[in-house]
Order: C-alpha cells, then sequence, then structure tokens
C-alpha cells in the first residue's frame, strides 16, 4: 500500500514537471521561430484593448501584446539559459576545487562568495552589465557572474561529505590525481544537487534580467523583452491601458514560478524523503 502511495505521488510530481516543461519549451521555441511580422509595428492599430483578435491588446505603436510577449519571454529564456549554464559550471568548478583543495583555495572561494553575496544583488548586476557595454552581452554576463555562489556551498558542502570517504581516500593513496578524483568521485555524486541547482538559477537569471532591463541598464529598447515591454507600459498605464503592464507581468511571473516549480519537484523526487505529506 505504501509502495502504492509512493508510486502514484511520484508519478503526479512526474506529470507536473511535463506539464510545466512543455508549456515553456512551448513559448521558448514559438519565440525563437516566430516571423517579426507578426510582433511588428501597426500603426491603425494602436492601443488595441483585448480582443479575440489582439489576445493582450496592442501597444502604442499597434504591435500585438501577445506575440510581442512570446518573443520577449523568449529572448529572456534564452539569455536566462547561457547566463545560468555558465554560472552554475563556475559554482561546480569553484565548489569541488574549494572542498578538495582546501586551505588557501577554500578561504579564497568562500570569500568571493562573502563578497558576491554582501553586496546588494542588482546593484551589482547594474555595474557589470554597465561595465561590459550593456545590451544582450551585458545582462548575460552581469547574470552569470552573479548568480553562483549560492550554488558553489552547495556543490562544497556534498563534496565535503565526500572527501574523507574510503574511496576517495583510498584512490589518493594509489596517487590519484586531484583532477582525477575530481572527475570520476565527486561530479557523479553532486551531479543531482547540481542540476536540480542549475534549474532554480533559471528563476532567478530571468527576474534580475527583466529587472536591470526595466530599469534601462539591460536590453536594448528596441529588442522585444518583458523588462523593455514593462518599462514602456509605464507611460500608458496611468491611461487606464492596463493590458500593457498586467499580461506581461503575468507572463514572467508564471515562467519563474514554473520553473521554480520544476526545480522543487525535481528535489522531491530525487530525495523522496523531504516535503512528505
Amino acid at each position: 500500500m505504501r509502495n502504492t502511495s509512493l508510486w502514484n505521488r511520484r508519478t503526479r510530481l512526474t506529470l507536473l514537471i511535463v506539464l510545466a516543461a512543455t508549456y515553456l519549451l512551448v513559448v521558448f521555441f514559438w519565440g525563437l521561430f516566430i516571423d517579426p511580422s507578426e510582433y511588428g509595428v501597426h500603426y491603425e492599430n494602436k492601443l488595441l484593448a483585448p480582443s479575440a483578435q489582439h489576445l493582450f491588446g496592442t501597444d502604442a505603436m499597434g504591435r500585438d501584446m501577445f506575440k510581442r510577449c512570446i518573443k520577449g519571454l523568449s529572448n529572456s529564456l534564452v539569455i536566462g539559459l547561457l547566463a545560468s549554464l555558465v554560472s552554475s559550471v563556475v559554482a561546480l568548478i569553484m565548489g569541488i576545487a574549494s572542498a578538495v583543495f582546501g586551505g588557501f583555495v577554500d578561504r579564497f572561494v568562500n570569500l568571493c562568495v562573502d563578497l558576491c553575496m554582501g553586496l546588494p544583488h542588482i546593484v551589482l548586476l547594474i555595474l557589470i552589465s554597465c561595465m561590459v557595454g550593456r545590451g544582450t552581452v551585458g545582462v548575460t554576463v552581469a547574470v552569470a557572474l552573479t548568480h553562483w555562489p549560492s550554488l558553489t556551498r552547495i556543490v562544497r558542502q556534498e563534496v565535503l561529505q565526500l572527501r574523507n570517504t574510503q574511496y576517495v581516500l583510498a584512490s589518493r593513496k594509489m596517487g590519484k590525481s586531484y583532477l582525477t578524483i575530481a572527475l570520476t568521485h565527486m561530479v557523479p555524486h553532486v551531479l543531482p544537487a547540481y542540476l536540480i541547482g542549475l534549474i532554480l538559477l533559471f528563476p532567478h537569471a530571468i527576474m534580475h534580467e527583466a529587472s536591470i532591463t526595466f530599469l534601462g541598464f539591460g536590453l536594448p529598447k528596441e529588442m522585444p523583452a518583458i523588462g523593455v515591454i514593462l518599462a514602456e507600459s509605464m507611460n500608458h498605464i496611468t491611461t487606464g491601458k492596463w493590458w500593457m503592464a498586467l499580461f506581461p507581468g503575468l507572463m514572467l511571473l508564471l515562467a519563474v514560478v514554473l520553473f521554480d516549480l520544476i526545480g522543487e519537484t525535481l528535489k522531491k523526487l530525487w530525495n523522496p524523503n523531504s516535503g512528505n505529506e
């Protein structure tokens, strides 16, 4: 009976992941291959309220808000993917190096983590983005260089538990190099936690990309992006054009919540004893 209950729970969690991932993948690929003319300028349709023809209404230039939000969210997902991958690889390398070498390396990594986490996140993002030159490259670099500390701590903690295990000590006595030990024993063990941490980086990356773009330090205004759309909506929301801010904000919120949901659900599948009802 208990096994049946556990199986049903795992089935529900798996179905939840599939549904969330399907929605995000549809938006991602739809935005990648959408025809630019579908969210192009049509002044004859400017500031139309939501309707069957324009689900999210239109903006001040007559652009279809639904198609533009799809393209903008897809752009955010691309940037979030690139930034999260770079950031997670940095976290994996630094976390393993910190735990395996110890001593000066461990102190240096911990110092870098404390410095990065001690500064106001949004300020650090803006500074790095401006230093790199803003735009797509600036936002991607800024997000990638500021989201590794928390995952580094997780990886370091996982590796510390392995450092004094019998097979790792045996490998050292056999003359295996630190690199060989890390690739053979450390990486496979931390891989599940690493992959979950990578997925949980996505919502932070997307939100921070949209935040600095909204403030004017991120993606260029001519590029469809949720942050750009929300910034433009501020000029019209006081005149009753509520749809220009509501729908883009909801799409961004939904994407962030779904990524977080996928990460937390994978965590429960990996460790069934966590979060039992």
